[in-house]
């Protein structure tokens, strides 16, 4: 059966990735994006099947949630998989890289104010709009027989575990992220909707390229002991699982993903 998936966060990287793998397996894909509407439209344009499509929104304001996840409904006809992808990264002086860091000891208080408002708001706060929304439209839809009623994957980070001196409120929001998930689980499972985190390690996309290509990259591959970093697809594949049907019993896990380059 063909399920109806909004993937956040999708014009690129591991939403991308997370769109090809579920429209790979016979799924209709939502692709949401902030504002890279034509760059999450080419990505559109390349997955196979029909009815897929693009929704924009900024998930930093919370009056945009309820009308992404009316429009995804109304164009998949129901969502059955919700994969929260969507996140800020700060950008740091280094090429390829959007990331703005927030370091305690160098960051003015209006800086580092701005940072943590900005991150929590899209990367925990927008996660969570949008999963009320999704999971209430879940309650609303009866589901198809045999079939499991929803399914929601966050796309947390090794980040909160191990730290992340740099950028403090976006490991701060993925551990959060990874708790709202835990809680939801149980919350949601009465209604047979299934929640679950995976963390991953460094991932390589078109953002890191400039990192991992750069004089800190063998650094950075050698967190591992496998020498090198995941794949986006690796990640997608992973995504993709937690929201199947075999995979319902492990609703509030976190699955570490990091190639064993930070166990805990």
């Amino acid at each position: 059966m063909s399920r109806g998936v909004l993937v956040t966060g999708a014009s690129r990287g591991v939403g991308a990735a997370v769109a090809m793998a579920f429209a790979q397996g016979g799924d209709r894909v939502v692709l949401h994006c902030r504002g890279a509407v034509e760059r999450a439209e080419e990505v559109r344009a390349s997955l196979p099947g029909d009815g897929h499509a693009v929704v924009a929104a900024d998930l930093g304001d919370s009056a945009a949630s309820p009308s992404l996840v009316e429009e995804s409904a109304r164009l998949l006809g129901r969502i059955d998989v919700l994969v929260n992808n969507a996140a800020l990264y700060v950008e740091e002086p280094v090429a390829g890289s959007r990331r703005l860091g927030h370091p305690l000891a160098e960051t003015p208080y209006d800086e580092w104010v701005a940072a943590w408002r900005r991150t929590l708001a899209v990367n925990l706060e927008g996660a969570a709009h949008v999963t009320w929304c999704v999971a209430r439209h879940m309650l609303d839809v009866e589901p198809a027989d045999g079939v499991r009623r929803g399914a929601v994957v966050n796309v947390g980070s090794r980040g909160a575990y191990r730290g992340e001196p740099d950028v403090p409120a976006y490991g701060a929001a993925k551990a959060g992220l990874h708790a709202l998930g835990q809680s939801l689980a149980v919350s949601l499972a009465p209604h047979d909707i299934t929640v679950t985190s995976i963390a991953p390690g460094f991932i390589a996309t078109d953002l890191t390229a400039g990192m991992l290509d750069g004089r800190g990259g063998d650094a950075i591959r050698a967190q591992s002991p496998f020498g090198r970093t995941a794949t986006a697809e690796e990640v997608a594949a992973a995504i993709h699982w937690l929201a199947s049907s075999p995979a319902g019993w492990s609703s509030g896990a976190v699955l570490d993903f990091n190639g064993a380059s930070y166990l805990h």
